[in-house]
């Protein structure tokens, strides 16, 4: 485990739909009951681990994540769980006037999902703070896409399910090639 993670949104929903003793009945990416395992080993490993979490001071990504989770959902009582021991560093994040996260410029062509730019903003910022910042995730395969613009900006990424994640962005890829 690395020191620090922003945790996108799609691990928390996995990881509580794959719970083992009270899974959420949610739509999560992957399907595959096995791949949601993996996800929820990690959750459950960074729970217990020294690694920190990164969240915004404004709250953003912590509303996001309630957009999607109930607080009986796992991936928010681990969230919760990392806020009581003090496990989790804030850092300030710019908002442009349509609320969207204000990145580098260099990032803002390349990170198009708007939803996705208050993490790639908290990573940049803790990085900054910290010297460290790792943005883990699941589901979403759109981080393969930015991860050597992340890299740039120090900016590491962790695929917890790196196999499937990177064989769906291929076939994704490949899709768009070969769309009209």
């Amino acid at each position: 485990m690395k020191d620090r993670y922003v945790v996108d949104t799609n691990i928390l929903i996995a990881a509580s739909a794959a719970h083992p003793e009270n899974p959420s009945d949610i739509d999560a990416t992957p399907d595959d009951p096995e791949l949601r395992l993996q996800v929820w080993q990690w959750l459950d490993k960074f729970q217990d681990s020294e690694s920190r979490m990164i969240l915004d001071y404004d709250g953003r990504i912590w509303r996001e994540y309630l957009h999607k989770l109930t607080e009986q959902d796992f991936g928010i009582l681990v969230v919760l769980d990392k806020l009581s021991r003090s496990a989790v560093d804030h850092v300030k994040i710019d908002f442009d006037p349509n609320g969207h996260a204000v990145l580098p410029p260099t990032l803002e062509p390349i990170i198009h999902d708007r939803e996705d730019r208050k993490m790639v903003a908290a990573a940049c910022a803790a990085h900054a703070a910290y010297g460290s910042a790792c943005i883990a995730f699941a589901g979403d395969t759109d981080w393969h896409d930015w991860e050597e613009a992340l890299a740039k900006h120090h900016v590491m990424l962790e695929p917890v399910i790196e196999e499937w994640s990177r064989k769906k962005h291929q076939q994704k890829k490949g899709k768009k090639a070969r769309a009209p």
